[in-house]
């Protein structure tokens, strides 16, 4: 192994770094691994199904909003007893051949006001109707606008306080954001093994997120080669546990729907590709502090003794890890608050709610992510102490 010297921040003493060039040689297996996945997973355009057309979806704007009853009584409501409240609609058309066209919509569940003059909404056209009004039907509302201002903020709150490093990584969010939509999800429609495609998936952006970042050299290393190593456990628990607990993957409506019309898919396959996507999201950022923390101290104190110098690492990562863990928890359980209500209210009892298939699922998804997470931790700080021995005293003459 060879050695490198490295200055501590604010004129912070000198410590050795060794062992790069060996995790440098790492990387380069691990990027030309992904690179070889990329290309031989790659999505040939040959989907095991399609997904059925809700037609051509042209913008509309609402000149008109009246409160009235509904057309039609509420289910087993008598015909002369009150009837819900609906909100009479008149859209214009504003895109298409039928621009400038004004049509007539009715909708219950905007008897709040949620729709008002002046709102823009999306239409589904049926190009097979005849009637302009029963040509479109309102599909959504158009969001655009406020979620491109709230992106434009996130962004612009990063680089203020990351400036390059802030840039880098929108870039590798960017990248991430390709990978996932352009590649991982068109080659999982192709039929590809869910779990080697998502794993080289999460590798290309673990690469991409991490080398754009922080740049390349012996932390980046490090932390690349912790996160894999942590990203391998996930998956080889997350394999074990879905098996051992007989989750199908079908156990959502979602999931049932592209059974439905992908059948070729592997649903299980599917759920395990979940489970390392989002583990990844986690470790990156485990690694890479601890990692920094283990260079900080070492240039802090350039001779501190090994064992000090992974302890007191260890007791940053213990303080991360416990919030982390934690917002692991609260993040999967918010996600799936609707559902803990129905089953908790639904009289099954604690076990029979846990032990549920939908709640399982999330639990299995959560652990696997919070032990890979938690085994992140000693691997990669024992990995960055290792780098760095202490500096040996100069030689008294």
């Amino acid at each position: 192994m060879s050695g490198a010297h490295r200055h501590g921040a604010n004129g912070g003493g000198t410590y050795v770094v060794r062992g790069h060039r060996a995790l440098a040689a790492i990387v380069v297996v691990l990027i030309l691994a992904t690179l070889a996945g990329l290309v031989l997973l790659r999505p040939t355009g040959e989907a095991v199904g399609a997904f059925p057309s809700a037609g051509e979806r042209v913008q509309g704007t609402v000149t008109a909003a009246a409160t009235a009853p509904c057309e039609s009584a509420s289910p087993g409501a008598p015909d002369d007893g009150p009837r819900e409240l609906c909100v009479d609609l008149t859209i214009r058309v504003d895109e298409g051949s039928d621009e400038g066209a004004e049509i007539s919509q009715q909708g219950g569940d905007n008897a709040t006001g949620r729709l008002d003059v002046g709102d823009s909404v999306v239409l589904a056209a049926d190009p097979a109707a005849t009637a302009v009004d029963q040509r479109y039907q309102l599909t959504d509302t158009q969001r655009g606008t406020s979620l491109m201002v709230l992106a434009l903020l996130f962004a612009l709150a990063v680089v203020a306080l990351g400036r390059l490093r802030g840039l880098l990584a929108l870039a590798g969010l960017a990248v991430s954001s390709v990978v996932l939509v352009g590649w991982l999800v068109p080659a999982l429609l192709d039929g590809r093994p869910p779990v080697l495609t998502a794993t080289v998936g999460a590798g290309a952006i673990m690469l991409a997120v991490l080398l754009l970042a922080h740049g390349p050299g012996v932390r980046t290393s490090t932390a690349i080669v912790g996160t894999a190593a942590s990203l391998l456990l996930t998956l080889a628990l997350g394999a074990l546990f879905v098996e051992a607990s007989s989750l199908t993957g079908l156990t959502s409506e979602e999931a049932t729907f592209v059974q439905a019309i992908f059948g070729g898919l592997d649903v299980r396959g599917l759920l395990l590709a979940g489970i390392v996507v989002g583990a990844l999201g986690i470790l990156d950022d485990v690694t890479v502090t601890q990692v920094s923390a283990v260079h900080e101290i070492r240039a802090a104190d350039p001779a501190m003794p090994t064992r000090e110098l992974y302890r007191a690492a260890l007791r940053v990562g213990r303080d991360h890890v416990a919030s982390l863990v934690n917002t692991l928890l609260l993040a999967y359980a918010g996600a799936s608050l609707p559902l803990l209500v129905i089953f908790t209210t639904s009289g099954q009892g604690l076990i029979g709610t846990l032990t549920n298939g939908v709640v399982a699922e999330e639990i299995v998804r959560a652990l696997v992510g919070s032990i890979g997470l938690v085994a992140a931790v000693p691997l990669t700080t024992a990995l960055a102490v290792a780098t760095c021995p202490p500096r040996r005293p100069a030689p008294v003459r």
